[in-house]
């Protein structure tokens, strides 16, 4: 009878348990909120050519069209060509000495590119990220496609921003890649291409500096 007792509490209380999980999942319960900025007073928008603009007219790159949607001022500190390894040599001259309070990082496309290991591009991104939060700013790290056929980064990046608590937007060219309507090239949107994407942004931009 004691036996029984026993077995019979210890697979009850496995049962509450696994409920008590699934319950968790389901209510959302068991992922982390964003880490808000705790410092500075710079938004600051960080990466490569998709981040400066290019393919876009005068004013019309994303980081234009936020500013103006929303009335705050974007530092563009974006670079043609730019790979994650490259970005982390200039992390402390163009954002960790601005002061800043809101980061929004845009990388990993030309790692794709140019085929450097998954695990380097991404432990470059978790680098980037400790350093800026350790600065007391919140990070928005933005998604990006690591292939064409398939996306071998999809689930790194969701891992990365779950486990690091930054804002995230996943694949920030969805809709845009295959549309010649949205491109100026094979790679980079036009006018309306970077217009979806500041409309993409600006949710999450906005929930992170408090709007």
């Amino acid at each position: 009878m004691t036996r029984f007792l026993f077995e019979f509490y210890r697979w009850t209380g496995l049962f509450c348990a696994c409920c008590c999980f699934l319950f968790l999942i389901g209510t959302g319960a068991c992922t982390p909120a964003p880490l808000p900025p705790q410092a500075g007073t710079q938004v600051i928008a960080f990466g490569d050519s998709l981040v400066k603009g290019k393919g876009a007219s005068p004013g019309k790159d994303w980081v234009s069209r936020l500013s103006r949607q929303m009335g705050i001022s974007i530092l563009n500190k974006g670079q043609n060509g730019e790979t994650t390894r490259s970005a982390l040599s200039r992390l402390e001259r163009d954002v960790l000495s601005q002061d800043p309070q809101v980061v929004i990082i845009l990388l990993g496309g030309n790692d794709a590119i140019r085929r450097l290991p998954k695990k380097e591009t991404f432990e470059n991104l978790a680098l980037m990220i400790n350093r800026i939060q350790h600065a007391g700013a919140a990070v928005v790290l933005v998604g990006v496609r690591g292939g064409f056929i398939g996306d071998p980064y999809e689930e790194s990046f969701e891992y990365l921003a779950h486990t690091k608590r930054t804002y995230y937007v996943p694949d920030i060219m969805e809709g845009i890649w295959g549309n010649p309507a949205w491109l100026a090239d094979t790679v980079h949107p036009n006018d309306q291409g970077y217009r979806h994407m500041a409309q993409r942004l600006m949710p999450v931009l906005a929930a992170a500096i408090g709007h």
